[in-house]
């Protein structure tokens, strides 16, 4: 008879082939408040126990077909029947009965006839012992989960027989399988890294003798160069009523916890991009350095490497460009550093990297133990030398130079925080003086720092109060010794007294991001200036200079555009000067920029030619009108190397069939050498230094006035009284 099992009741199912025997059982055990099932024989109870799931079985032996103990070694094999409890029923009471009962699975043996009065009570005890014995399965399966899960495994130490027993979670963290093993001590210590033995050794050596429980962390290298981290650890306990000692512990593999420390401390103190030490370690090694040179008497110098020019890099080749450089960069100076002599000594193999990466593209390195400033010196010229081959970035290459600031412990500083201060400071004095250059600290820059420093904050407002002017300087045509245009300079009237020369604001400009809103009052202002000289009747063209981060700006073309809008200028007669640094700095967008500026109608000049890497290769790309040779070149062009290089500049320029404005023009010997060679247009303060906007206009009209030419042609004259 089949029976549904309901929720929270005992059911029994009962396998015997006599109906009596079946009926029998059930009226002893529903008292008891079993629920029961019957099976007329083995086959029978197979296929009910998957769909019934009993909570325990009473199994005839003498049956047809199956008998018992066949029936039960079949029930064993099923999934349901691994751990059900199974009493096995039979008159038989031999020794060899009762021995394959137990053999087959049975949990318990039962002759007959049966004592059914006892017969409930001794199902709930089995059915208690088995729910025991459940909860102690599931208890160590959780248990060896969770060891599998904490890479931990046990083992245990006989001291007399000298073997280890390991659980299978231990042997397969020390890579030995899967199963439970025994090995010997010498066995054990064998796999580990040769500095980890007589560590792990001593500390067995140290519980056994005085019973002092340990805690070891190890290296295990397995088959393949594997290298696993453990952390092995011991304790003893004394067995009652024997009074016998047992050694034993547990062996966890923290190889991912281990890496984890690691990449944690890596990150904590180094750069990740660079991999060099990071602001932090670099801080505290320096502190370190400079308290071993204050005991013995030493000398340190400290270097402050900045980028020039980096913000435009990232600006136009995107981050991961600027990233490359950065990496490369670094490389570069570890492979100079590594074969200066300066760098070493005792310090040295103690604390290897000198080396560290700031922040940005700041850079810093110590050298410990200078005997002389010379030294300093070899290692910075090194240094300067590594950034005049181009970095191949993002398939192109750029051509990029450093700055550097230096400051010596103790003469400079007798702290780290005076001495970063002043290597700092050292450092944008060399900024001052034209980057890609050197600079030591003196305690002169000290002061000249704190002046610039108020200046930065002078020129913030500048614009808003109205401090910032244009002067322009005439440019002239010598074939025809007319005005053929003025460059628009900017001024800076500080405080409403004193002109400020750009050379001396627009490096602070260009540094804190001023020169975006500063360049574009330029622009509206010269174009307003030369849309009133044009309604005059002096149709001029103004030039502006562009400076690098105003280039990269992503609203380049749409301010010009907009500016020339609002103030009606013809967009011919505007003039953009680019520096050549920022062909040299250039990406995929710079020709999409001058496209998109030479759409608009202006003209297109490139300023300072010659003083960069000068190609003929890359102008051909470009869509220049202009050329404008550098006021160097100019003062040198009654020289053999001066006069070279402007004629080979022509030459280029003819080429390209571009005009050609010489700056700097000085005296008539200049001219003269600069009208035989075919240059066409020239500025400079044999014209006219530059004037205020009105001084300017007074120029124009007093030669419209008169009908003379500034320079008339074919002479090196200039007309007296023409300002």
């Amino acid at each position: 008879m089949e029976l549904a099992k309901k929720p929270g009741q005992t059911l029994v199912l009962v396998v015997d082939d006599e109906p009596f025997m079946r009926r029998t059982i059930r009226e002893a055990l529903e008292p008891f408040g079993f629920e029961v099932a019957e099976a007329v024989d083995g086959r029978q109870a197979l296929e009910l126990i998957p769909r019934l799931s009993p909570d325990v079985v009473l199994l005839d032996v003498i049956m047809p077909h199956l008998d018992g103990f066949e029936t039960c070694a079949a029930l064993r094999r099923l999934p349901e029947g691994a751990h059900l409890p199974v009493v096995m029923l039979t008159a038989l009471d031999d020794n060899a009965s009762i021995l394959r009962a137990y053999e087959v699975g049975a949990t318990d043996f039962a002759s007959k006839p049966l004592n059914y009065s006892v017969l409930g009570h001794r199902l709930r005890y089995i059915l208690r012992a088995n729910a025991a014995f459940a909860g102690l399965h599931r208890s160590q399966a959780r248990l060896a989960e969770a060891q599998r899960i904490a890479r931990l495994g046990g083992w245990e130490w006989d001291p007399k027989g000298e073997r280890f027993r390991l659980s299978a979670e231990a042997a397969q963290i020390l890579g030995l399988g899967t199963d439970e093993v025994c090995l010997s001590e010498k066995e054990l210590l064998q796999g580990l890294l040769p500095a980890d033995r007589p560590v792990l050794a001593e500390a067995l050596e140290a519980m056994l003798r005085e019973g002092i429980p340990f805690g070891v962390d190890c290296g295990l290298l397995l088959p393949g160069r594997e290298l696993r981290h453990l952390r092995a650890q011991g304790t003893t306990a004394c067995d009652l009523p024997e009074a016998t000692t047992r050694i034993f512990g547990t062996i966890q593999d923290i190889t991912e916890h281990k890496q984890a420390e690691e990449r944690m401390h890596f990150l904590a103190y180094y750069d990740p991009l660079t991999a060099l030490p990071n602001r932090l370690l670099f801080n505290e090694r320096l502190t370190y350095i400079l308290a071993h040179a204050r005991r013995y008497k030493t000398r340190v110098a400290l270097l402050y490497l900045d980028l020039d020019r980096f913000k435009t890099i990232n600006e136009s080749l995107g981050h991961s460009a600027g990233d490359r450089l950065l990496r490369e960069v670094s490389r570069r100076i570890l492979a100079t550093l590594r074969v200066t002599d300066v760098v070493a000594r005792q310090t040295a193999e103690e604390f290897p990297e000198t080396l560290a990466r700031l922040g940005g593209d700041e850079f810093s390195l110590w050298l410990p133990e200078v005997d002389e400033v010379q030294d300093v010196v070899k290692v910075a010229r090194r240094i300067m030398e590594i950034f005049e081959r181009p970095f191949e970035v993002a398939g192109q290459e750029l051509f990029v130079s450093a700055s550097i600031g230096i400051a010596l412990f103790p003469d400079d500083g007798g702290d780290m925080e005076v001495l970063l201060k002043n290597a700092d400071t050292a450092l944008s004095h060399a900024k001052r003086m034209g980057r890609k250059n050197y600079q030591f600290y003196s305690r002169p820059m000290n002061a000249a720092a704190v002046q610039m420093l108020e200046m930065g904050n002078h020129l913030h407002r500048a614009v808003e109060r109205g401090e910032l002017l244009l002067y322009y300087q005439p440019q002239i045509d010598l074939r025809s010794g007319e005005i053929f245009g003025a460059e628009a300079l900017l001024r800076w009237r500080h405080g409403g007294k004193d002109l400020v020369l750009p050379g001396e604001f627009i490096p602070l400009a260009e540094e804190s991001g001023l020169i975006i809103s500063m360049g574009e009052w330029a622009l509206r202002s010269a174009c307003l200036q030369a849309r009133a000289w044009e309604e005059e009747g002096h149709p001029l063209r103004v030039s502006v200079n562009l400076s690098s981060r105003q280039f990269w700006h992503r609203d380049l073309a749409p301010m010009v555009a907009r500016i020339l809008a609002e103030t009606a200028l013809p967009p011919h007669l505007l003039h953009l000067e680019i520096t050549e640094t920022i062909l040299l700095e250039s990406g995929p967008a710079t020709l999409e920029t001058l496209m998109a500026l030479k759409d608009l109608g202006a003209v297109l000049s490139l300023d300072d030619f010659g003083t960069g890497y000068s190609s003929l290769s890359y102008l051909r790309r470009y869509p220049f009108a202009m050329l404008k040779i550098d006021q160097a070149f100019t003062r040198e062009i009654e020289g053999d190397a001066g006069a070279g290089m402007v004629e080979a500049i022509m030459a280029m320029a003819r080429s390209l069939k571009l005009q050609v404005i010489a700056e700097g023009v000085e005296n008539a010997a200049q001219l003269d050498a600069l009208r035989s060679r075919g240059c066409d247009i020239i500025q400079g303060f044999l014209v006219s230094p530059p004037l205020a906007a009105e001084e300017f206009g007074t120029f124009l009209r007093r030669a419209a006035f008169a009908g003379e030419k500034p320079l008339p042609p074919g002479t090196g004259w200039l007309a007296e009284g023409a300002i």
